[in-house]
């Protein structure tokens, strides 16, 4: 089993609940609303992709193929980039990084399609790679 990925879901897991702790009780009345909608959606998908993380160790784990790690990277990655650039644009203005808007802007699709890839590699993994040492497939 890949320790080091599991220690990263494990952070991400921790940070999320922080994060979105910080966002419920430390942003109200300092962001806008629809700013804190943002923020919450960051919250959300790293939530959903911190459990991608486990997933995806555990089917490594099962199958013993790699791939499935990659696709547990690939998570991380889109949670860095997607979560990440909500949570900086949410509180841009309280964090003076208005200038920022025209580079994190773009980050935050090229996060999702980071989860894409994660999401397509598991199906790959499952599909074409999802067999075993004893021969069993799902």
């Amino acid at each position: 089993m890949n320790k080091k990925l599991l220690s990263v879901g494990a952070i991400m897991g921790m940070l999320a609940v922080i994060i979105g702790a910080f966002g419920a009780h430390g942003l109200e009345g300092k962001i806008k609303p629809e700013r804190i909608g943002f923020f919450e959606t960051g919250v959300a998908y790293q939530f959903y992709h911190t459990f991608a993380i486990f997933i995806a160790v555990f089917l490594g784990a099962h199958f013993k193929n790699k791939i499935f790690d990659r696709a547990g990277w690939f998570f991380f990655v889109g949670i860095l980039l997607f979560s990440g650039s909500l949570y900086l644009l949410a509180t841009r203005v309280l964090l003076g990084i208005e200038s920022l808007s025209g580079i994190l802007g773009p980050m935050t699709p090229i996060g999702g399609l980071f989860f894409i890839i994660g999401w397509g590699t598991i199906l790959y993994g499952i599909l074409k790679k999802g067999k075993r040492e004893d021969g069993f497939m799902i």
